[in-house]
């Protein structure tokens, strides 16, 4: 679409790409998987033992489910007997079956490296152990890509083996990278990603970039985080909150530390500051529910497994690990905060016509609480205000009511006054 050269695909993944969960349609509305999606083990159930709550919605995790599935199995599992247990093992529902089967698999074939996957998400209760069980399936994975690849033309079948082996080799290193960056080690979880984006250059649907987009701002490399929007906020590829609002901070951090609203009415805006802003009023309008999080205005919560783009949970996810981001750069908040809910100017019918993206789904409600757990006030936009007639019908149905109530418990009283107010009227 026109205005600033942006452009954005409607939300959903593209078919037949790995981790891009098609699962429940409303609409245009499709959900993806959350590249920074957290550990289930070491992060989600800890949460769990803490307050008592379930922070992940039974069809978040079916969707993981499917994905599982999808991504850890192929037709020649039945050649291996521990890829014949793993394939039931995903299927299961009952996490500790899963962790049973998981071991079986061991038992049979101790390089079982999706068995080592399944560990290191789901029993592992805390990042070093997971880092250390991802390992043993980084040993195991690498051995069998390797025989896999030997093999690759001597049937569709192993063409099949291939896909998956890779896969599985891309998740591994995926989840050590982002163990790293979890346990401090930065600058190792950056290489980890870099070389799998030169590596598997096909398996950019990943969406890899926006780790490293992540890892690379908690360094405060902002050169290098210019160098990698350059490549992926482009007109021909999707958009996300991710790519978008950190277009915005790098725009913001040129003139935050010296912006004032009231300097700013007085004098105008400086060309950077208009460029600032115009990046805020880009970034809010592909994702509304971002500010609220970003301002502390609305509380956040574990980020789902899977992301609805351009909805709530999207912008749950964005916001859990980018809100510290701009924290540290002086007046990036305060220029968001004087700036956002302009965006809204622009668009006063967001549903019927965007401005730089196309409208807004009208479907981000119903999916976002399939996602988000019950606990969570979703955010709706745009807000839904009911016609006056309802309102004038709502208060006259309450007025009428509350008459009645007072003259069932009050006969004489409301008789007296009804005589009064008869007799003010005939007059």
């Amino acid at each position: 679409r026109g205005g600033g050269g942006a452009q954005v695909v409607k939300p959903g993944p593209v078919p037949n790409r790995p981790w891009t969960s098609t699962g429940l349609q409303h609409g245009e509305c499709k959900v993806w998987r959350n590249p920074l999606n957290l550990f289930r083990g070491a992060e989600y159930s800890r949460y769990t033992w803490m307050t008592g709550k379930e922070p992940l919605t039974y069809y978040d995790m079916n969707l993981s489910a499917q994905d599982h599935q999808t991504f850890f199995t192929c037709d020649t599992d039945f050649l291996r007997p521990s890829d014949i247990v793993m394939q039931k093992a995903w299927r299961e529902r009952n996490p500790p079956a899963r962790i049973k089967a998981a071991y079986q698999a061991l038992e049979l074939n101790n390089e079982c490296a999706t068995a080592y996957v399944l560990l290191a998400e789901e029993e592992a209760t805390t990042i070093v152990d997971a880092e250390r069980l991802f390992k043993q399936a980084l040993k195991a994975g690498e051995t069998i890509y390797k025989q896999s690849q030997q093999c690759q033309h001597q049937s569709p079948q192993h063409e099949a083996q291939l896909r998956r082996d890779t896969n599985v080799l891309v998740y591994i290193k995926r989840r050590l990278a982002m163990c790293a960056r979890k346990l401090g080690r930065i600058r190792e979880a950056v290489k980890i990603m870099r070389d799998l984006m030169k590596e598997f250059p096909p398996l950019t649907m990943l969406n890899i970039h926006e780790n490293l987009l992540e890892s690379l701002l908690e360094l405060q490399a902002y050169a290098d985080v210019q160098a990698v929007l350059a490549k992926y906020d482009d007109i021909s590829l999707p958009k996300s909150a991710a790519i978008c609002y950190t277009a915005a901070l790098l725009k913001t951090r040129t003139v935050s530390d010296k912006f004032s609203p009231e300097t700013a009415s007085r004098r105008g805006l400086s060309t950077a500051e208009i460029n600032a802003v115009e990046a805020i009023h880009r970034a809010v309008e592909f994702n509304p529910h971002v500010p609220k999080y970003l301002l502390e205005m609305k509380s956040l919560i574990l980020p789902p497994e899977h992301i609805l783009k351009r909805g709530d949970s999207e912008a749950i996810a964005y916001a859990f690990f980018h809100l510290q981001h701009w924290k540290r750069i002086e007046g990036a908040l305060n220029l968001l905060q004087c700036t956002w809910e302009g965006t809204f100017r622009m668009i006063p019918y967001p549903l019927e016509k965007g401005h730089l993206f196309y409208p807004y789904p009208s479907c981000t409600e119903t999916a976002d609480r399939e996602l988000l757990p019950t606990f969570h006030h979703v955010s709706v936009y745009p807000k839904k205000e009911l016609p006056f007639f309802v309102h004038f019908t709502a208060g006259l149905c309450s007025s009428t009511a509350m008459i009645a109530l007072l003259t069932h418990q009050f006969p004489e009283i409301m008789g007296i006054f009804a005589k009064a107010v008869l007799g003010l009227c005939s007059g």
